[in-house]
């Protein structure tokens, strides 16, 4: 059986150093400004890159709240897809993830 209150912590502050990455990643995007042709244009192409990493921590965000989710209701560990408990070495790995090892091969 999996320590649920461990997963659960490693959660919510993986949820915390998202949010505040999120919220550095607007702030840099609000802040672009610039006259200049040239830095304009690079700017633009750093834009691009933040917008695909806030992109990529809001879809985690979305997986960690799931399996916070999934901690309320007493299902967090278990694999959504067979049901059979999702090994601890999976979870340390990946403490968001709904499938065990070999459902996750399956969804891939």
């Amino acid at each position: 059986m999996v320590d649920v209150s461990k997963y659960k912590k490693m959660l919510k502050t993986r949820l915390n150093e998202l949010k505040a990455r999120l919220d550095e990643i607007e702030e840099e995007l609000e802040s672009h400004n610039s006259k200049d042709w040239e830095e304009l244009a690079v700017e633009r192409e750093e834009d691009e890159v933040l917008e695909g990493l806030g992109t990529s921590g809001q879809d985690e965000i979305i997986r960690i709240n799931a399996a916070l989710a999934r901690v309320d209701e007493g299902e967090f560990g278990f694999c959504v897809t067979c049901g059979d408990e999702i090994s601890s070495e999976r979870l340390d790995v990946v403490p968001h993830t709904p499938f065990c090892r070999d459902c996750a091969a399956k969804h891939a």
